[in-house]
């Protein structure tokens, strides 16, 4: 059986996520999900979906996250693992879209501009 590889990305974060039917085991990036994630609050954002759509406990995920932060890459395995239930059963699709789990957030950061010492930022002004 072919397995589905479902994307999540944020800022410069992709995370590629595979659900299997499981005893609901995480691996991100081959590391045990408390190991990868030491912060309850990054490991909340990512078991969210499950919470909404009551599955916590049903799926082994496996994760390969590349690129950003902390904050970018518990966004995007979230957005995986939410692409990937409504994959799987599509009655989830309302309660994950009621709760904003499926937008693909689309802030990025803003590019330094030439002559500013960053993006927006002006060097100090003297009059004279």
């Amino acid at each position: 059986m072919a397995d589905n590889i479902f994307v999540g990305r944020r800022k410069t974060s992709v995370a590629r996520v595979i659900l299997r039917n499981g005893t609901g085991k995480i691996t991100i990036n081959d590391k045990e999900f408390e190991k990868a994630f030491p912060q309850l609050l990054y490991r909340e954002d990512i078991l969210s979906p499950f919470k909404f759509t009551n599955t916590l406990g049903s799926y082994d995920v496996f994760v390969n996250v590349t690129g950003g932060g902390p904050t970018g890459q518990a966004h995007s395995i979230r957005l995986g693992i939410a692409r990937a239930l409504v994959e799987l059963n599509p009655e989830h699709r309302p309660v994950l879209k009621q709760n904003g789990l499926l937008t693909r957030d689309p802030r990025m950061v803003e590019r330094k501009k030439y002559g500013r010492p960053k993006a927006r930022k002006r060097f100090q002004f003297s009059k004279r």
